[in-house]
C-alpha cells in the first residue's frame, strides 16, 4: 500500500480541545501541536487558557467559554470556521460516594458538563467537521469496570459510550470514537487528599499489569491515533494500563 505524505500526521490540520487548558485536554493539545496541528483550546477558565498557551506553539489560540451552558457552546460553534478536529475532554473533579451517600441533585451536575456539554459539543461542531475529519470524546474504565462508590462515573462513562456508537451512525462519514482511561495523575483528583491521591496512585499502580498509573501523555497519544487513523468509528479506545483485565 503507498502511503501518502500527508498521512497519518496532522501537520496543517484545526484541531479544536474542549477542555484543553489542563489535564488530558492540555496534553493532547501539546502532543497535536507537536505534529504540526493548529490548536484551539477552549475552557471555563481564562486564566489556565493563558498560562497552556505559554507552552504552545504562537499559531495556536484559546477561547474562554463556559461549557456548562449549550447557548455558549452553540455561539462559540457558529463563530468558527470548519475545522478538522474536534475532541472534548471537559470534566470537573468527581466526588466519589456510594449510592446512599450521593445527593441526586450533586450528581446530576456531574452530567452537566461531561454528558450533555459533550453532546451540546457535538450537536453544534458537527457541520463544521472537514471531511475526513473526526469527534473524539472522553469516558473511563468505570462503565467496564466500577468500583464501590463510582456509580455516578460509572453512568457517565455508559452513557458516554452509547452516544459515541449512536453518533458514529447517525453522522456519519464523520468518524466519532471516545478514549476511555484508567487511572491517570490528573486534576481529576484534586478533591482527594494528597495521601489519599498517592496512596490511591500506588495501590493502582503495582495491581496493574504496567505496573504504573497513567499520564495525562498516555491518554494523548490515543487521541492523535483516533484523529489520524482514518477508518475506525464507533469504537471505545481503552487505554488503562491493563485494568480490565486484573
Amino acid at each position: 500500500m503507498k502511503i501518502k505524505a500527508n498521512e497519518f500526521t496532522l501537520k496543517g490540520k484545526t484541531v479544536i480541545i474542549l477542555g484543553g487548558s489542563s489535564g488530558l485536554g492540555f496534553a493532547t493539545a501539546q502532543a497535536a501541536a507537536h505534529d504540526g496541528a493548529k490548536v484551539v483550546i477552549v475552557s471555563g477558565n481564562e486564566n489556565r487558557i493563558n498560562e497552556a498557551l505559554k507552552s504552545l506553539p504562537e499559531n495556536c489560540k484559546g477561547f474562554a467559554v463556559d461549557l456548562s451552558k449549550e447557548e455558549n457552546i452553540k455561539q462559540f460553534f457558529n463563530s468558527v470556521e470548519s475545522f478538522d478536529h474536534l475532541v472534548y475532554t471537559a470534566g470537573e473533579n468527581l466526588v466519589l460516594n456510594t449510592v446512599d451517600e450521593t445527593d441526586l441533585d450533586d450528581a446530576r451536575q456531574f452530567f452537566t458538563l461531561r454528558y450533555w456539554g459533550a453532546f451540546a459539543a457535538v450537536k453544534y461542531a458537527a457541520k463544521k467537521i472537514k471531511a475526513g475529519g473526526s469527534i473524539n470524546l472522553t469516558g473511563g474504565i468505570a462503565s467496564p469496570r466500577p468500583s464501590a462508590g463510582w456509580g455516578v462515573a460509572a453512568s457517565i462513562c455508559g452513557a458516554m459510550e452509547g452516544f459515541t456508537r449512536a453518533m458514529a451512525v447517525e453522522l456519519a462519514p464523520v468518524r466519532i470514537n471516545l478514549v476511555s482511561p484508567g487511572v491517570v495523575k490528573t486534576n481529576l483528583w484534586n478533591s482527594m487528599s494528597d495521601e489519599d491521591r498517592n496512596n490511591l496512585y500506588v495501590g493502582v499502580g503495582e495491581r496493574l499489569p504496567v505496573k504504573r498509573v497513567g499520564e495525562a501523555g498516555d491518554i494523548a497519544q490515543a487521541f492523535l491515533y483516533t484523529m489520524k487513523q482514518q477508518y475506525g468509528t464507533g469504537q471505545v479506545i481503552v487505554v488503562d494500563g491493563g485494568s480490565v483485565l486484573v
